[in-house]
């Protein structure tokens, strides 16, 4: 549970920024379809490390 939660923080922690488009003084615009993207990349990334961390605790 704590791998999920500091997983969860530090990806927000940088995707939250990149979508409000704190990078676009240097010309790089984060579009919506790719903010939801990987928005959803991070919901599989924590499901995924929490099915492996099930799977360690069974063996």
């Amino acid at each position: 549970m704590i791998d999920n939660l500091i997983w969860a923080t530090g990806y927000n922690a940088l995707a939250i920024p990149l979508a409000a488009g704190a990078l676009y003084s240097f010309g790089i615009i984060l579009s919506p379809a790719a903010g939801a993207v990987l928005m959803s990349l991070s919901t599989v990334i924590v499901a995924v490390n929490a099915r492996l961390l099930k799977i360690k605790e069974d063996k």
